[in-house]
C-alpha cells in the first residue's frame, strides 16, 4: 500500500461530512471545537478564511476552484469577505457532523443549503475526524492553512463531488466518502508539490525516490512481517549496503529504524483505541515477544504500555468551551447544529 492512502485510511475514525452552501452575500459563519481536518473549496464566486486562533494570521482569499485545508486549529471563520461580520457561530464539537444555520440554513437539496439566488457563492465543506498518532503524521505535512489553488485535476474532482453531494441514491455515502478522499489527496499532492515546499516530512519526499519509494510501500503493506534489509534491497534491487546508504540519505533514518517507529506508531493507536491486551497489541505490530515490544515502546515513547495506555485513558479530551459571541451573533446549542 502507498504510504499517504495508508495513513489516510489508518487515520480516519469515522465517516466524513460534506455539505454544500449556495448563498448571496453577505455571510459569515464562524466554527469552533472543530474536527482535525476541513476541506473548504469556493466554487462560485469568491470566500476569505480567517483562523481566529491566531489574532496575526490575515485572512486568506479562495477564488473560483481553489481548495483551503485547513488543521490544528479550534476556530476559523468562513465569509464571502472578510468585513462581513460573523452571522452564526456553528460548535462542532469535535466532530464533523453539523447542519448549517442562520443565513444558509435553508435546504435546497440534500446536504445542501442556502438561498439559491442569482449572484450567489457556492462553498463545499467537508470534515474529517482523524484520530491518534497517525493522524498526527498525516496532518504533519500541512500548516494550519493550507491554500491549493485551482488547477486543471482538482477542479473536475469539485465539480463531481459538488453534484454527488445534491444526490441521495444508494451508496451516497461510500460515493462522498471516496471523492472527498480524491479531492484531499489531489489537494495534498498539490500542495506538497510546490517549489517552496522545503518543509514538508522526509519520509513524503522519500516516496518518489527509486527504490526507497518501494521500500516504504513494503514497510507500510505489510508493517508486522518481519523484514530484513537484505530482504528489501533484494525487493527493489539494489545492493544491500547501496539500499541503506539511499534510504537513510532520503527518509533520515535506517530502513528498520523507520519500520520501529512505525509499528510504534500503530501500537500507540492500538493501546489508545482497542482493549487488546499487550501482547496481542505486539503481536499485531511484529512483534513476538511482549516483553521486546514493551522495551522498545517504552525506548520510544517513554513509558511502559500499559503507562501509556492508562495516562491516555485518563487524559480526557477538553471540554468544549464558551464560544464568545458578539451583539447581534446568533450561538446555536448542541442540538440545533449538529446531528
Amino acid at each position: 500500500m502507498d504510504v499517504l492512502s495508508d495513513l489516510l485510511h489508518r487515520a480516519r475514525a469515522s465517516s466524513v461530512l460534506v455539505r454544500q452552501m449556495i448563498q448571496r452575500p453577505p455571510w459569515s459563519m464562524t466554527f469552533a471545537d472543530n474536527p482535525a481536518l476541513t476541506v473548504v473549496a469556493a466554487l462560485d464566486g469568491r470566500a476569505s478564511v480567517r483562523l481566529d486562533d491566531d489574532p496575526r494570521a490575515a485572512p486568506v482569499h479562495l477564488a473560483a476552484g481553489d481548495i483551503a485545508l485547513i488543521s490544528g486549529t479550534r476556530r476559523y471563520t468562513i465569509a464571502d469577505d472578510p468585513t462581513t461580520p460573523p452571522q452564526v457561530v456553528i460548535r462542532t464539537n469535535g466532530t464533523p457532523a453539523f447542519e448549517p444555520v442562520g443565513p444558509c440554513r435553508q435546504s435546497l437539496a440534500p446536504r445542501t443549503y442556502g438561498d439559491g439566488l442569482p449572484g450567489a457563492t457556492t462553498l463545499l465543506r467537508g470534515a474529517y475526524d482523524l484520530r491518534g498518532d497517525v493522524g498526527e503524521r498525516l496532518l504533519a505535512l500541512l500548516p494550519p492553512l493550507a491554500v491549493v489553488p485551482a488547477g486543471p485535476r482538482t477542479r473536475p474532482a469539485l465539480d463531481l463531488l459538488a453534484t454527488e453531494t445534491a444526490q441521495e441514491e444508494p451508496g451516497q455515502d461510500a460515493v462522498l466518502n471516496r471523492l472527498l478522499d480524491l479531492v484531499l489527496v489531489l489537494a495534498l499532492r498539490a500542495w506538497c508539490a510546490r517549489p517552496q515546499a522545503t518543509e514538508l516530512p522526509s519520509w513524503y519526499a522519500a516516496l518518489t525516490t527509486p527504490a526507497v519509494g518501494d521500500a516504504l510501500r513494503l514497510l507500510h503493506g505489510d508493517p508486522a512481517r518481519r523484514w530484513t534489509v537484505a530482504e528489501l534491497a533484494a525487493r527493489v534491487g539494489q545492493s544491500r549496503a547501496t539500499f541503506a546508504a539511499h534510504f537513510t540519505t532520503a527518509v533520515g533514518e535506517p530502513p528498520l529504524g523507520y519500520l520501529t517507529s512505525w509499528r510504534m506508531v500503530l501500537a500507540a493507536d492500538l493501546l489508545r483505541d482497542t482493549d487488546d491486551t499487550v501482547a496481542a497489541v505486539a503481536r499485531a505490530v511484529g512483534y513476538s515477544d511482549a516483553f521486546a515490544f514493551s522495551t522498545a515502546f517504552k525506548r520510544a515513547r517513554g513509558l511502559s504500555p500499559s503507562d501509556w495506555r492508562q495516562q491516555a485513558v485518563e487524559r480526557p479530551e477538553p471540554p468544549p468551551g464558551p464560544v464568545p459571541v458578539a451583539a447581534g451573533v446568533r450561538s446555536p446549542s448542541r442540538g440545533a447544529d449538529a446531528s
